[in-house]
């Protein structure tokens, strides 16, 4: 299985909570749902349901997961949610009860125990596995050299400071540029795959 990585994320690199005022406020973030405006069904929404023909399970972290619970469950009846809500879901973490694990087919990974899981996952047949957010779990599936795909919906906005994907451990790490698509509100929706070095 295939890791892919998509996310939101503004010039200066930030992910944090693109969809919502509350979604994260994390270190006084005061920008949440700048996303919106930059948003258009064909070129955004399309990445995302492009990136969903081929996924086979979700992988989240806490906040995400939570956040996304809540809100798709009462969404049913729309194509998109119904995949969303129908799909094998899996969260990293070390707080939530299994009991809390309301959103139909979620399993719960322990954070010590991630990183080994989720390689085992990543070493068995089948579609890929998509994170969605989910920066921290991101960040470290990165810096663990655990992504098969980057699909980054890069929008025109700075926002001066705010959660990354990209460790900042010092490592080079290269990636070549498999597609890309503007759209009419000048968000790049751009596909990337790691290249071997050496």
């Amino acid at each position: 299985m295939r890791i892919v990585i998509i996310e939101f994320m503004s010039l200066d690199g930030v992910v944090q909570a693109p969809g919502g005022a509350d979604e994260d406020t994390d270190g006084g973030f005061a920008h949440g749902g700048w996303s919106f405006r930059f948003f258009d069904p064909q070129v955004v929404g399309g990445a995302f349901s492009d990136a969903m023909t081929t996924t086979e399970a979700l992988l989240f972290g806490r906040r995400t997961w939570q956040k996304a619970a809540e809100a798709w469950p009462e969404r049913a009846g729309d194509p998109f949610a119904d995949q969303m809500n129908a799909i094998t879901k899996y969260v990293v973490s070390d707080t939530l009860r299994d009991d809390e694990l309301t959103w139909n087919n979620t399993t719960r990974i322990a954070g010590n125990e991630a990183i080994d899981h989720i390689r085992k996952l990543r070493e068995t047949d089948g579609g890929d596995i998509l994170v969605i957010g989910s920066s921290s779990l991101a960040r470290t599936l990165m810096r663990e050299g655990m992504v098969d795909e980057l699909r980054l919906n890069i929008e025109p906005v700075i926002l001066g400071g705010g959660k990354k994907i990209f460790p900042d451990d010092g490592a080079l790490r290269a990636f070549e540029l498999v597609s890309t698509v503007t759209s009419p509100k000048g968000v790049l929706a751009c596909t990337y795959r790691p290249i071997a070095e050496g």
